[in-house]
């Protein structure tokens, strides 16, 4: 067994930072090649609290940005027009790419999929709390208003 410090977090071996113990074959041709891993050595260590460095700076410099959005974003409530077969249940169902656009279409920014958190399938007309994941733990919640679109445009 060889003694490594992992420079990046690596799934079922463990966290950046940690030091552990693995076969030599899989240090030498894996973890080493791919810059996930180093031999435990001072200059290892000193790279790692460099990258620490560069990667918390990295999360700061994202966690502003989706902080700035989140206040773009405060106090957002999207209305979906849709058709709907008795007046009350959809005719199918409003999509989360139905949200995005209304986002869109609202405050002018674009979202992806991903970052939508909803309830299950909205496929009733009615009002639905969501919340958007900015990323790096920042969370906008928002109504979703459905409405039947023949009622809408008469």
């Amino acid at each position: 067994m060889v003694e490594v410090m992992l420079m990046a977090d690596v799934k079922k071996l463990g966290k950046a930072g940690a030091i552990v113990h693995v076969a030599p074959g899989y240090a030498r041709n894996y973890l080493f090649t791919q810059g996930l891993a180093a031999p435990v050595t001072e200059a290892a260590k000193r790279k790692l609290a460099k990258l620490e460095a560069e990667r918390a700076k990295a999360r700061a410099e994202r966690k502003a940005a989706a902080e700035e959005l989140a206040k773009k974003l405060a106090g957002l409530n999207v209305t979906v027009s849709a058709r709907t077969v008795d007046g009350k249940r959809l005719y199918g169902s409003v999509s989360a790419a139905d949200i995005i656009g209304a986002v869109a279409a609202d405050r002018g920014v674009e979202l992806v999929r991903s970052q939508l958190d909803l309830p299950d399938q909205l496929r009733e007309i009615g009002e639905y709390n969501a919340k958007l994941d900015l990323g790096e733990g920042v969370f906008v919640p928002f109504k979703v208003k459905i409405n039947d679109e023949e009622a809408a445009q008469a």
